[in-house]
C-alpha cells in the first residue's frame, strides 16, 4: 500500500476515534480542509532577497516542502477530508513561502523517505519534526523553528504541580516508552536521585497509548512522558490530563528542530531570515499557539546551530 493511503488510512482512524466538535474548537485544533483559521503572512523583502539567484526551485515559484502526516497531531496529520495535511508544520511551511513570495506546495513523505528526496532535489525543504544533530548536519544545512520538547502530563487533580529537575520524579510511578529518548533520560535522572539518597522513581511500559492512559486515569501511574505534542493533543482531545513539566528531548543539551535543506544550496539562510521574520512579527506565537505548541517557541531562528551530538 502506498504511503500517503497508509497515511491517510491512520489519520481516518484517529478522527473516527476521537470526539469531534466542540471539545476541538475549544482547544485550538481545526481538522477541517478549508483551515479558516491557518495564518498567512507578507512577502519579506530581506527574506526574498536571501534566496539564491540560481536556486534550482523543484517548480518556479514554489516552495516544495516535504512533510509527514502519519507524524500525527498536532504536527502534521490529515484533515477530515483523508487528503489534506494540515497541522502545525504544515502552517509554518505555509508562512515560510508566503513570506519569501512562493506558493506552498505540500508533499506527503515517509519519515524515512525525507533524506534520500531531499538528496536527490524532490523538494526544496524538509519541514517535518526534525531534530537538529550533528551526524545530520554533515550532509544538510538546517534553520531552526522550534524546541524539541517531551511533556509530563498527569491526570487533573492528581495533586502533582510541576516536574522541571530530576529530584521532581522521586518515588514516582512513570509512564515512558522502552527504548525512547525520554526513558534514557529518565534512568539518569532516577540515578542521580538514587545516588543523593532520594526515593527511585518507577518506570512503567505498556504496549500501546490506550493502556498506558488508562493506567494512569486508574492511579496505577503517576505521570506520562512522551513527545510534548503527541501529549497536547491527547491533553485536548480527553480533557482530562494536564501538562506539569517539559524536558528538553535532548537533555542535558537543548534539542533544536529545523527546516531542512540540500548541503551547501543557499536556501537556508533565506529560511532563516523568514523564519526570524515570523518571530518579530508574532505571526509565529500565533501560529504554533493554535496548535497548542507554546512552550516549544525559539526566541531566534539560526542557520546551522550545534547539533545533538552522536551517540
Amino acid at each position: 500500500m502506498p504511503f500517503a493511503q497508509r497515511a491517510r488510512r491512520v489519520a481516518t482512524v484517529l478522527l473516527l476515534i476521537a470526539p469531534a466538535g466542540p471539545a476541538f474548537a475549544d482547544a485550538g485544533f481545526d481538522f477541517s480542509p478549508e483551515q479558516p483559521g491557518r495564518l498567512h503572512a507578507e512577502r519579506v523583502q530581506a527574506a526574498a532577497d536571501a534566496i539564491p539567484k540560481d536556486f534550482p526551485f523543484v517548480r518556479p515559484g514554489h516552495l516544495t516542502v516535504a512533510v509527514n502526516p502519519a507524524g500525527g497531531p498536532p504536527i502534521a496529520t490529515y484533515a477530515t477530508d483523508a487528503a489534506t495535511v494540515i497541522g502545525a508544520d504544515p502552517d509554518f511551511a505555509s508562512l515560510v513561502a508566503d513570506s519569501l513570495g512562493l506558493t506552498l506546495d505540500l508533499v506527503p513523505v515517509a519519515w524515512a523517505d525525507w533524506p534520500l528526496g531531499m538528496t536527490s532535489g524532490k523538494y526544496d525543504a524538509v519541514i517535518s519534526n526534525v531534530g537538529v544533530t550533528e551526524q545530520r548536519k554533515e550532509k544538510f544545512d538546517f534553520s531552526t523553528y522550534r524546541q524539541g520538547l517531551h511533556g509530563f502530563f498527569v491526570k487533573k487533580g492528581s495533586g502533582i504541580a510541576t516536574i522541571a529537575e530530576p529530584k521532581d520524579i522521586a518515588g514516582l510511578r512513570i509512564i515512558v516508552g522502552a527504548g525512547t529518548n525520554q526513558e534514557r533520560i529518565l534512568l539518569e535522572w532516577d540515578k542521580r536521585n538514587v545516588d543523593a539518597g532520594l526515593k527511585p522513581a518507577e518506570l512503567q511500559y505498556f504496549d500501546d497509548e490506550a493502556t498506558s492512559l488508562v493506567a494512569l486515569q486508574s492511579g496505577r501511574a503517576d505521570v506520562i512522558v512522551q513527545p510534548n505534542g503527541q501529549l497536547v493533543f491527547i491533553a485536548a482531545r480527553d480533557g482530562n490530563i494536564g501538562r506539569v513539566g517539559t524536558l528538553s528531548a535532548g537533555w542535558p543539551e537543548r534539542s533544536d528542530v529545523a527546516i531542512v535543506t540540500k548541503k551547501g544550496s543557499g536556501l537556508a539562510d533565506a529560511l532563516t531570515v523568514a523564519a526570524n521574520a515570523l518571530i518579530e512579527n508574532g505571526l509565529y506565537a500565533k501560529a504554533l499557539d493554535r496548535w497548542g505548541l507554546s512552550e516549544e517557541a525559539l526566541p531566534r531562528s539560526e542557520t546551522n546551530p550545534r547539533g545533538l551530538p552522536k551517540f
